[in-house]
């Protein structure tokens, strides 16, 4: 471990050999740090935080601070980070509460500077959340979603895989997977068809993904009838019924659609 002696780090937390800790950090007891991670000057990483391998985090950012809920009783929680991700300068990551145990950062993920993701947040795989985004308690981002600066998410709320959203939202409905969401109040604009091309989804795949939202968005239906008739007349694929599966288990409900 190259560590400066500068830095405060806990007799009891565990750190691989190989990790870069510069000048003035802090980590505390009951941390795990993966091998190749680099912790750079003035980073906080706090008690119940995990971190995979090849992880990078910025100057100011603070992991595993406790839940700013007062719900919260000092139970035991976790911090959960995957590998190779790329956490910016003054990010906050907080641990979870008894209501899930932990808050999960998945792998390739990069939470560029003054991101907030809340107690029991789950994110997945190579998502993006530009500059100061802030998600509320408790919510989803699936694989691959993009969420763009200055967004709001309200507790609760579901991202999904593959979607795009507006800088500047403010999300309190879920957002299903493969949408573009922006306007206010936000809404469907579309579906993300440049991103889904960059992930080598064929024609067919997207012009599946359009038929499907032309039923939820732009028929005129009201969306349990929308999807009784993509059920009947859109041939199941691993798009439709990930959309169907999205919709049917919403609870919060989905963002409206904007017509063209």
């Amino acid at each position: 471990m190259n560590q400066q002696t500068l830095s405060y780090i806990h007799p009891e937390a565990q750190i691989a050999p190989d990790v870069v800790i510069d000048p003035f950090v802090f980590i505390d007891k009951n941390v795990v740090i993966g091998e190749g991670c680099h912790i750079f000057s003035h980073a906080s990483i706090l008690p119940g935080t995990r971190i995979g391998k090849n992880c990078r985090i910025f100057p100011g950012a603070v992991l595993g601070g406790i839940p700013q809920d007062l719900k919260f009783k000092g139970e035991d929680t976790l911090l959960e980070i995957g590998d190779n991700n790329t956490i910016r300068e003054f990010v906050t990551l907080n641990r979870g509460t008894a209501s899930k145990g932990k808050t999960k950062i998945g792998n390739n993920c990069l939470i560029m500077a003054y991101c907030h993701v809340a107690h029991d947040c789950v994110l997945g795989n190579n998502v993006i959340m530009s500059n100061a985004t802030n998600l509320a308690g408790e919510v989803v981002v699936d694989d691959f979603a993009i969420i763009s600066g200055g967004v709001l998410v309200h507790q609760f709320t579901h991202i999904g895989m593959h979607c795009m959203i507006q800088g500047g939202s403010k999300v309190g409905k879920d957002v299903p997977p493969f949408a573009m969401a922006g306007r206010e109040p936000i809404g469907y604009c579309g579906i993300n068809s440049v991103g889904l091309r960059r992930r080598n989804f064929s024609d067919e795949q997207i012009h599946t993904i359009q038929d499907v939202y032309r039923y939820i968005y732009m028929s005129g239906r009201n969306v349990s009838d929308a999807l009784k008739l993509i059920r009947e007349e859109i041939p199941a694929s691993a798009e439709r019924d990930a959309i169907l599966d999205f919709v049917e288990n919403a609870p919060r409900g989905i963002i409206k659609g904007y017509l063209p």
